[in-house]
């Protein structure tokens, strides 16, 4: 297939380059020029180029940043006919209903399909990718979805319940974060080094992936960023909104994200907020 792909941070040139692997022509622009070229991939000139293909992916950071991309620059109305275009990033469930209507508008395929996975994930084609859209247009970009997947997640026909996953799945990986850290505030007050409490409850307990990767972040004070902790700052603030009423545990968290990102933690990665609760917090 022709490929359109917007967006070539870390995530989406791991993506794009296991599309072209996948044997896919890939047609790609950034918003800032790329430092080196990307095997496989023909950079074009402006997103309205990118969208001249069968199926296009936009891997961009926000609601904004789309918007003024996709929306603001009118390149839905020059599209290929036959497109679908296929969000992988966190937005907001409002946002998700905004952009189906206007791809409907226009008479697009539209499908959210926005992932979990870190880049060396992405690079391995190991993402989980939620997705949510019209029938149709999920069944012809599923097999690009596998290509970049260990496991394709159907969450329904509405674009906005795919989005609603991920949101709430980055709320419980905050949560998790900061569980760690207060689980090593209390034990370390006794003597308890974190090295024997993690075997212990990552054993027994806690054996999920996300308590697995932080503690070993937390233990090897490795914060390199895989996602920026002002990017999880701006997913709970999403989380915050689609609620519509009061969750505790969400108000907690992200109230510590903000108190990290404004220390001047914002572009270490999100497991940095561990460290805040470990030795920044008054």
């Amino acid at each position: 297939m022709e490929i359109g792909f917007i967006g070539l941070g870390r995530m989406g040139t791991a993506m794009a380059r296991n599309l072209v692997t996948a044997g896919h022509t890939v047609r790609a622009w950034n918003r800032t020029p790329t430092a080196e070229p990307i095997e496989g991939v023909k950079m074009v000139a402006t997103p309205a180029d990118a969208f001249q293909a069968d199926a296009i992916f936009t891997m961009l950071s926000d609601d904004a940043a789309i918007r003024e991309v996709i929306l603001v620059s009118g390149v839905l109305r020059t599209a290929r006919p036959t497109l679908v275009h296929v969000v992988t990033a966190t937005i907001s469930v409002a946002f998700a209903d905004e952009l189906l209507a206007t791809h409907e508008a226009v008479r697009l395929g539209y499908v959210s399909a926005p992932v979990f996975g870190r880049p060396e994930i992405a690079e391995a084609g190991q993402l989980n990718i939620m997705v949510a859209g019209r029938e149709e247009a999920v069944a012809t970009v599923r097999p690009l979805l596998e290509v970049l997947a260990r496991r394709v997640w159907m969450m329904g026909t509405d674009p906005k319940q795919a989005n609603v996953a991920k949101i709430a799945g980055n709320m419980m990986i905050t949560m998790a974060i900061e569980a760690i850290a207060e689980a090593v505030v209390l034990t370390s007050r006794h003597g308890l080094a974190p090295e024997p409490f993690f075997d212990l409850i990552l054993n027994t307990l806690f054996a999920g992936r996300s308590y697995q990767t932080y503690s070993e972040k937390i233990m090897r004070s490795d914060y390199e960023a895989g996602f920026r902790a002002a990017l999880g700052l701006k997913d709970l603030g999403l989380a915050t909104a689609a609620a519509g009423t009061r969750l505790p545990m969400l108000e907690a968290v992200h109230a510590r994200m903000a108190e990290t990102v404004s220390a001047g933690f914002g572009d270490k990665d999100w497991s940095i907020m561990a460290d805040y609760t470990l030795h920044h917090a008054p």
